[in-house]
C-alpha cells in the first residue's frame, strides 16, 4: 500500500491503517522524544500520548505542508517540549526522596563506611555538569 493511501485511511479512522503507521513510526518519535526527556519510560508515554493526539487531530494533517512523518515529529516534538516545560517533571528531578540514595552505594557484604567507586562513578556520570562542578566545589574546596 502506497503511504498516501495509508495515510487518506488513517484519516478515515481506519484501525488498520492507524496500527500499520505507528509500527512504522513509533520507534523513531519515541527516540526523538527520549533525547529531549531523557527517560526511556517517560519517553514511551509520551509517544503513545503523541499517537493518541494525531488519531485524534487526523483531519488535520495537510499534506500540502509537509511530510506526514514531518507532522507527527513536530507533535512529538513539542509534546516532549510541554513535558520538560511541566511542573511534574520539575518536580521529579528536583525532589528525590532520601530513599532514592539510601543504600545506593554500599553492598551489605562490605564493611560499614566502605563505597563501591565503581557504583559511584557510574552515578556521578549520570549527573548534569553544572551538579558534578557543584559537589567539585563542595568536596573539594569546602
Amino acid at each position: 500500500m502506497q503511504p498516501e493511501e495509508l495515510i487518506s485511511q488513517f484519516q478515515r479512522k481506519d484501525i488498520k491503517a492507524f496500527e500499520r503507521l505507528y509500527e512504522m513510526y513509533a520507534e523513531n518519535i519515541c527516540g526523538v522524544i527520549n533525547t529531549i526527556v531523557r527517560d526511556q519510560t517517560r519517553a514511551e508515554e509520551i509517544c503513545h500520548d503523541v499517537f493518541i493526539k494525531i488519531w485524534e487531530y487526523s483531519d488535520r494533517y495537510d499534506a500540502s505542508k509537509g511530510r506526514f512523518f514531518t507532522w507527527i515529529l513536530n507533535i512529538a516534538r513539542n509534546a516532549a517540549i510541554d513535558e520538560l516545560r511541566s511542573k511534574s517533571h520539575k518536580q521529579q528531578k528536583l525532589n528525590l526522596s532520601t530513599d532514592y540514595f539510601v543504600g545506593r552505594l554500599e553492598h551489605p557484604d562490605e564493611e560499614e563506611g566502605e563505597i563501591d567507586i565503581s557504583r559511584m562513578q557510574q552515578m556521578l556520570k549520570k549527573l548534569k555538569k553544572k551538579c558534578i562542578e557543584l559537589i567539585e566545589l563542595l568536596y573539594f574546596k569546602g
